[in-house]
């Protein structure tokens, strides 16, 4: 007898998640066509204060993508030509794409080799070495909270107070996690999110925001995405951008919002069952002290780029999808060869070379995790 075919395992399973929220969704939309305020509607403004509030923020501006997140706030400090900013090498490429294009000089930091962080050690290092040269003025540091865990965040505010630096955060990755029983979003000046699909807490299309405890701050950032204009649409106080989040996606984030909550605890389990099921096959992602993961993407580390193939083969072969973050750190990237000093980063060039994610997402049974396990560990 045949055995029974198995159904594949998505990366993300976004169509089931709908389908369990499909009327809630359809209401928020729905509300929306009524209105047709389809710019900063109403939903905009009710999503902004839903999400500082989860977060414990004063302001939250809500913004059309995690990358225009940065830029804005960036701009708000005048970040420009001369600027080092600081931030890990191992991370996406729109934490450091931003500084570059706003004529700064996005400077590469190694990160820890269990949990994937930035490394307070090398910081100071990059930083040192920054104000030895003498060409550049160190004005920011970037901490990311990488894979959905926090950055080493008490480091981090002690080496931005010793030197005089911005701190920003990018929590694309990670609204929803805790540091010290606390949700990140203030642990930085500004803390900046994505909502982009693939996200614990995600959007159909681009979506962004900017959490912060500084009100002025807050009435820059709006000004800054919407053409830098004032009190009035036509008074214009400073250059700008369009950047301002979607009515529509606004309301569908609402709708997923009431939900967030559960998602979170259920990829939480996924995480516990695939640390103590992988252990001794592969190494496990290490747990950043007194925190809760929102797991945005659960990556374990093998032997070499070798091994990490034939896991890949194997897990294809049987239906199941992988993905890696990333296969080149960002200061070996073409596009920032001729920014970066030379200095080597280890770290970040060997994790590029071991590290291999699995499907990390709500709608994952316990066979499917069992499946995944079976296919790593076969």
């Amino acid at each position: 007898m045949n055995a029974p075919v198995e159904t594949p395992i998505g990366f993300l399973n976004l169509p089931k998640q709908q389908s369990l929220i499909a009327e809630e969704i359809k209401q928020r939309v729905d509300a929306v066509m009524r209105h047709c305020r389809f710019v900063m509607g109403p939903e905009v403004m009710e999503l902004e204060s839903r999400l500082a509030s989860y977060a414990g923020a004063a302001e939250c501006v809500g913004v059309s993508s995690g990358t225009d997140a940065i830029q804005i706030v960036l701009m708000a400090e005048g970040i420009g030509a001369g600027d080092a900013v600081f931030l890990p090498a191992f991370t996406y490429t729109a934490t450091a794409e931003v500084p570059l294009v706003l004529g700064a000089t996005p400077v590469f930091v190694d990160v820890d080799p269990a949990t994937f962080q930035i490394d307070p050690a090398s910081l100071r290092r990059r930083i040192a070495d920054v104000r030895k040269a003498g060409r550049l003025r160190p004005r920011a540091v970037i901490g990311v909270d990488l894979f959905g865990q926090p950055a080493p965040w008490p480091e981090l505010r002690a080496i931005a107070d010793e030197g005089d630096l911005f701190l920003m955060a990018d929590c694309a990755q990670a609204f929803g996690a805790t540091l010290s029983g606390r949700r990140l979003g203030r642990e930085a000046v500004a803390t900046t999110l994505s909502f982009f699909p693939s996200k614990p807490l995600g959007a159909y299309g681009d979506a962004g925001g900017i959490l912060t405890d500084d009100p002025a701050r807050a009435e820059l950032y709006r000004s800054l995405r919407t053409h830098g204009e004032g009190k009035t649409r036509y008074e214009v106080l400073r250059t700008g951008m369009n950047a301002r989040l979607d009515t529509i996606q606004a309301a569908i984030l609402l709708a997923k919002l009431d939900v967030f909550d559960m998602e979170l605890g259920r990829r939480r389990v996924i995480a516990d069952c695939y640390d103590a099921g992988l252990a001794g096959c592969v190494v496990p992602p290490a747990r950043v002290a007194d925190s809760e993961s929102s797991w945005a993407i659960y990556s374990v580390l093998t032997r070499g780029a070798e091994d990490r193939a034939t896991i890949q083969d194997r897990l294809k072969a049987r239906g199941i999808a992988s993905a890696i973050y990333y296969p080149r750190p960002l200061h070996l990237q073409p596009a920032y060869r001729a920014s970066h000093d030379g200095s080597p980063l280890p770290v970040a060039e060997d994790l590029s070379q071991r590290i291999l994610a699995l499907p990390m997402h709500p709608e994952l049974t316990d066979h499917d995790v069992g499946r995944v396990v079976a296919a790593v560990c076969a």
